[in-house]
């Protein structure tokens, strides 16, 4: 990763995301198979991957699971090997393990916090939650760039429907008092088209809460938005789903896994092949890069007792083909 420039910025901040999905499968033949959380049966798939603000991210670690795994099973240890992957690939600044409320638990704060690492996750209304919130006085909040925000330049403030305010929290206060945890709760609001409150406390009615819980050391609206980027996961997941995870090919649960790890590597080595071609490919989709770097229609020949490869003429992407083409053959081998 750190000879390619896969992963640009690692030494000042990073972000480590986790999240899961579930892969379809159907019949009776594929083994591990079963119904999860989304109501889809299936086998899932679980992905940490590391990304910086200056580039795309790479993913540090996967694994198949049973298709009857909670989303957290197991997040913790594969936050500990990310982590571990992570600083080997050169974070050595601020990184920060985000997650969705699936993943708001101890188990995975402590393993963060093992690692040297922040934690910025969606914390879930439980009451605690709610009562946090219903404490925050009505002048914390401070408006920010929404849809259909205005910018009000005589106060110099965001006039939206979205607001932003933090208190001080206390997490998991049901375990021992060594596993509780204090830090910020960032919560973000909304105005309601429905001000019945749509299944949160009444209490919250006028409102959609969204809370982060978080030790990140930045503003409270730098948090926040940071926060939101962890969505950045899921075009990974996407990006896996409709290429080789499109289909697990064997009924055996272990060769399934394999092939999950085979596409981790797969998908790593086309996202530094873009990074070594070009600006326009470093940041582009594993089928963008397929299709103008790699799947390219050639002819070889051999003339003269040496071999010619014969490529398209006006290729558009020609000059990022001969980029990456001249940069792998400089770049060290290892064994």
């Amino acid at each position: 990763m750190s000879q390619s420039g896969l992963l640009a910025g690692a030494g000042q901040v990073a972000y480590l995301d986790v999240d899961d999905t579930i892969r379809a499968t159907h019949g009776y033949a594929k083994q591990g198979a079963g119904y999860g959380y989304s109501g889809v049966k299936g086998l899932n798939a679980q992905v940490a991957t590391l990304s910086t603000p200056l580039a795309a991210p790479a993913i540090t670690g996967i694994r198949l699971r049973k298709g009857s795994s909670a989303s957290a099973h197991g997040a913790a240890k594969l936050i500990s090997e990310s982590l571990a992957t992570a600083r080997r690939a050169g974070a050595g600044g601020l990184v920060t393990v985000r997650a969705d409320s699936a993943y708001y638990q101890q188990s995975v704060v402590a393993a963060a916090r093992r690692g040297g690492a922040h934690f910025s996750l969606t914390a879930r209304m439980n009451p605690g939650v709610v009562a946090a919130i219903s404490r925050i006085p009505e002048d914390a909040w401070v408006g920010i760039k929404y849809p259909q925000a205005i910018w009000d330049e005589r106060e110099q403030r965001w006039v939206s429907d979205a607001e932003v305010a933090e208190i001080p929290y206390t997490a998991f206060t049901s375990r021992r008092q060594d596993q509780h945890v204090t830090a910020r709760l960032i919560v973000r609001r909304v105005k309601r088209l429905d001000p019945t409150g749509g299944g949160q406390d009444e209490l919250l009615a006028a409102y959609r809460h969204h809370a982060v819980f978080t030790d990140f050391p930045l503003s409270m609206l730098d948090a926040e938005a940071s926060h939101r980027d962890h969505a950045i996961v899921e075009q990974i997941i996407a990006d896996l789903k409709n290429g080789p995870l499109a289909h697990l090919p064997s009924g055996v649960f272990t060769a399934n896994s394999a092939w999950t790890v085979l596409a981790a590597i797969a998908f790593n080595l086309t996202r530094a092949a873009g990074v070594l071609a070009s600006k326009l490919h470093a940041k582009a989709r594993t089928a963008t890069i397929l299709a103008q770097l790699i799947a390219v229609p050639a002819r070889i020949a051999n003339r003269a007792r040496s071999w010619r490869l014969h490529l398209p003429r006006n290729w558009p992407w020609q000059s990022g083909w001969e980029a990456l083409f001249e940069a792998t053959e400089k770049l060290p081998m290892t064994a």
